[in-house]
């Protein structure tokens, strides 16, 4: 089975009229992003996962302004919404700033509407991952079973602090709560290195690969990281929708090899891409199949 982890909800059910569709530049070097989006697209761009894990990011119309175009009075129930549609093929993911006094209550809402986990991204949130309220929110989420995919590495938005995405504060959050899931996105991206020495050694920490395959060198050097240290079983596979769709992101892994050629470079085991694109997300996020 293909599990897609890392998807953004699309933002529109029907088609996205002309007015209404964005493009914004910069999360791809190579092309832009269309970031509105309809169910039918979605469908489309996760047509190689049998079940992708869906999500918005609870942010502030400020942030949302520059690249992420969900209405905060939304993010959730358009998710749930747009899982309902299809349970069998889509897991819902919910996110809540942990500043918001109402955070654990919107959590249960959530819940209730049969979202399974948790994304945060602390940069676009603008809250400290380490900080009092965070820490609370974690331990909620370790208690009920609420994985958490957090937003790591690089961002092209100004406003979102890289300090708050760096992986070793993942190490720091694992430590105090060492039974709680998280996935670290985009294997924090330029820091693999970071990454791959903190889904080591903590039981319950995994990293998707979701957009490192636009970058040949971090492509390369992310996965023949995990190699040497003997962490490949720790990797999900990603698309990052709507950067990228889940047949891209497998094509992607893929050519981590084709730059080696006239090289002494180690390569990545062929049987290292096939363990990413069929590894059982679910069984490590401990969800159960839609």
């Amino acid at each position: 089975m293909i599990v897609d982890v890392h998807a953004h909800t699309p933002t529109h059910a029907g088609p996205v009229p002309d007015d209404e569709r964005r493009v914004y530049p910069n999360w791809r070097t190579d092309r832009p992003v269309v970031t509105t989006n309809s169910w039918v697209e979605y469908d489309e761009a996760m047509s190689a996962a049998d079940v992708s894990i869906v999500f918005n990011i609870a942010v502030p119309d400020p942030v949302a302004a520059v690249g992420l175009p969900y209405p905060p009075q939304r993010c959730n129930d358009s998710t749930a919404e747009f899982v309902a549609a299809a349970p069998d093929r889509r897991i819902g993911f919910l996110s809540v700033n942990p500043l918001d006094p109402n955070a654990i209550v919107e959590t249960e809402r959530c819940r209730d509407l049969g979202l399974k986990g948790v994304k945060l991204g602390p940069n676009y949130q603008n809250f400290d991952p380490l900080g009092e309220s965070a820490l609370a929110y974690y331990a909620y989420c370790e208690q009920h079973g609420l994985p958490i995919l957090f937003h790591q590495g690089a961002s092209p938005i100004r406003e979102a602090p890289l300090r708050y995405t760096y992986p070793l504060v993942t190490d720091e959050i694992a430590l105090r709560f060492p039974e709680l899931r998280i996935v670290m996105a985009h294997m924090g991206h330029p820091w693999a290195r970071e990454t791959v020495v903190t889904i080591r050694k903590h039981p319950h920490v995994y990293a998707d690969v979701s957009s490192i395959y636009l970058r040949p060198w971090v492509l390369y050097e992310s996965l023949i990281t995990a190699v040497e240290w003997g962490a490949t079983g720790k990797l999900l596979l990603g698309s990052d929708f709507p950067i990228a769709n889940t047949a891209e992101a497998i094509a992607g892994l893929w050519t981590v090899n084709d730059m080696l050629e006239g090289t002494k470079l180690p390569r990545v085991p062929d049987e290292v891409i096939e363990g990413i694109v069929y590894a059982d997300a679910l069984g490590a996020l401990g969800l159960e199949l839609p």
